[in-house]
């Protein structure tokens, strides 16, 4: 503990680290959400057997853009995307360009698993729907989203605990974060003791994560 609290490192550039990897989870998981949630519900509405078949742009959208992101390693992505987050936030460095990368990382993979979830929502409850007459927008948005509620917000949490190992691999890039602090400090200069914090501080934030999660998706949950 006397290490802890006498590392010049951890008492300087620990703050800063832990609000750079809140930043970048915090943007990066808003726009994952934004965008994710209605692109699974296009994949789910647009599949064969959906609400509104669309067979060929169901295909373009799900094997080339959602599988194709998916499949790229993130590593490689977020060195990828260096020209996009320069182009979109006027810099390559920091949590906020870091943030880019994160979310068009984790928007297809927040898709797939919206699109999962909608799936398990019980037919019987969307044909009643249909029988009385409900438009799609209005299956979608007083049936399917409501009974997939709880699966939605651990869909989400699981999203959100990616992202933050997501956070700190693009700590090695200029992201910023956790990430940075244990590779320039614990890695490079040998300090174990960086080392150690920054990886039970992520451990920390992790699970704070889950459990509000898990506890947010219980409450939601009326069966």
């Amino acid at each position: 503990m006397n290490d802890i609290f006498s590392n010049p490192v951890l008492a300087k550039a620990l703050p800063e680290a832990i609000v750079e990897t809140l930043q970048m989870v915090g943007i990066s998981g808003f726009f994952t959400v934004l965008v994710g949630l209605p692109l699974g519900v296009f994949l789910h509405a647009t599949a064969p057997g959906g609400l509104r078949p669309m067979p060929v742009v169901n295909r373009i959208v799900s094997d080339i853009v959602v599988n194709i992101t998916r499949s790229i390693p993130f590593a490689i992505l977020m060195v990828a995307l260096i020209p996009l987050a320069r182009l979109l936030v006027g810099t390559s460095l920091g949590p906020v360009a870091a943030s880019v990368s994160l979310s068009i990382g984790t928007i297809p993979f927040f898709a797939r698993l919206v699109e999962a979830c909608l799936r398990d929502v019980h037919h019987g409850k969307i044909d009643a729907a249909q029988v009385m007459g409900s438009t799609r927008m209005q299956v979608i948005n007083k049936v399917m989203l409501p009974e997939s509620l709880p699966a939605l917000v651990a869909a989400a949490t699981t999203t959100v605990v990616t992202l933050v190992g997501y956070s700190a691999m693009a700590g090695l890039v200029g992201g910023g974060g956790l990430g940075k602090l244990a590779y320039n400090y614990g890695f490079q200069r040998f300090d174990v003791t960086v080392m150690l914090v920054t990886i039970v501080l992520i451990i920390v934030l992790v699970q704070v994560i889950q459990l509000t999660g898990e506890w947010i998706s219980r409450s939601l949950d009326h069966r």
